[in-house]
């Protein structure tokens, strides 16, 4: 993206001359306060949203271009599942809006709830799962289309803690076995430095890259890197920069 603008009907700037450049295989996440624009920059590159300024593009085509924006895959805040139908219906879901018939969506389908973990779900209702549950259901929704690029945005903010950790390993396994590239949006310093080995910090309203830091610490990473020198260092260095955009001392992109 190069030079991207959003401004809303109401007159507020959400992004402002956002430029960034994000390679094939990389894991980042963008970081910053509430309504700092991370959700509105994730929604345009996915092209939910149209920019008011500027270009995006997203392996090689405009944002949700036509055909090709199945190489790109969504997960939303909430899980927004649809109560009256099953695992699979849900799943089957983009499938279905791309003419594929469900039994010719069938396999698909339970792979994307295999590498989930929900092998033998796939009967169930949203009524029948906790949140954690529900939460992989969105993302194998997202999978099914098998794209290259997975965009996430805050799906963990309303789990226990515990869920959360045990997802953010799920994701760093699927990134991994996929050969994906995600973009994760947060507002924890914690989690993008667990999960990510760049992270673009945002400055306040209006939106706009203040900081971009790569991470060197390799992978796999798994429970225990969260109690080492490095992370604890990792994670004081993003606080840093991300206490700097909110004293209003960001450089800037």
């Amino acid at each position: 993206m190069a030079g991207v603008g959003k401004v809303f009907a109401n007159g507020i700037t959400a992004v402002n001359d956002m430029s960034l450049s994000i390679r094939e295989g990389e894991f980042v996440s963008f970081l910053g306060p509430s309504g700092c624009g991370k959700s509105t920059a994730l929604k345009m590159i996915a092209g939910l949203l149209a920019q008011n300024s500027g270009t995006i593009s997203v392996n090689g085509h405009s944002p949700g271009a036509g055909a090709d924006a199945t190489d790109v895959g969504f997960v939303f805040q909430d899980a927004t599942l649809m109560p009256w139908g099953t695992v699979f219906d849900n799943v089957y879901l983009p499938l279905r809006l791309r003419g594929i018939s469900r039994d010719g969506a069938r396999d698909p389908v339970l792979e994307a709830l295999v590498s989930v973990g929900l092998h033998g779900f796939d009967g169930a209702y949203p009524r029948e799962l906790s949140g954690g549950m529900k939460m992989r259901v969105s993302i194998a929704r997202s999978l099914v289309t098998r794209p290259k690029l997975l965009l996430m945005d805050e799906p963990f903010a309303a789990l226990d803690e515990m869920t959360r950790f045990k997802l953010n390993n799920d994701v760093l396994n699927l990134w991994d076995q996929q050969k994906l590239t995600v973009i994760f949006v947060t507002h924890s310093v914690f989690e993008s430095v667990y999960l990510s080995n760049r992270i673009v910090v945002m400055a306040a309203r209006p939106g706009r890259v203040a900081d971009d830091i790569t991470l060197d610490e390799g992978y796999p990473r798994n429970d225990s890197y969260r109690n080492t020198p490095t992370y604890a260092e990792n994670c004081r260095i993003v606080s840093k920069a991300l206490q700097s955009t909110l004293n209003g001392d960001g450089h800037g992109a």
